[in-house]
């Protein structure tokens, strides 16, 4: 249990670590709202990795969390801690790619491994069942 427990503090200190991160651009820019849309924009990068980031963290801290309650095998285990990793090299990714406009090799892999490793925390639920 105590894997699960790190991963989930770890995708939470991603999602809030990036929000503050848009919050103090957007003070430093002093853009209360919305991006400038330019896909090499600092600010852009960084709400597009925040709202990224957003849309997977709470999925996988429920199957993380309930898996780890469940005993999981080593495979769940490998799983949990690849799909954390995942959400923060997609994160680097967005965030250190000169332009969003071109594919990042980190953002690729980040992609590919949220993907793998959260159908397999799937798969694991299922099978615990």
């Amino acid at each position: 249990m105590e894997i699960a427990l790190v991963c989930v503090a770890l995708l939470g200190i991603l999602l809030f670590g990036l929000g503050f991160a848009v919050s103090l651009t957007r003070g430093r820019t002093d853009t209360a709202a919305g991006t400038s849309g330019e896909p090499a924009d600092a600010l852009h990068k960084l709400v597009r990795a925040h709202g990224n980031t957003s849309e997977y963290v709470g999925m996988l801290a429920v199957l993380i969390l309930v898996l780890g309650i469940r005993e999981p095998t080593t495979w769940a285990v490998v799983a949990m801690v690849g799909a954390t990793a995942s959400r923060y090299v997609l994160a680097l990714g967005i965030v250190l790619s000169p332009t969003l406009e071109k594919a990042h090799p980190l953002r690729f892999l980040g992609a590919l491994g949220t993907y793998a490793f959260g159908l397999g925390l799937c798969l694991a639920l299922l099978r615990s069942l």
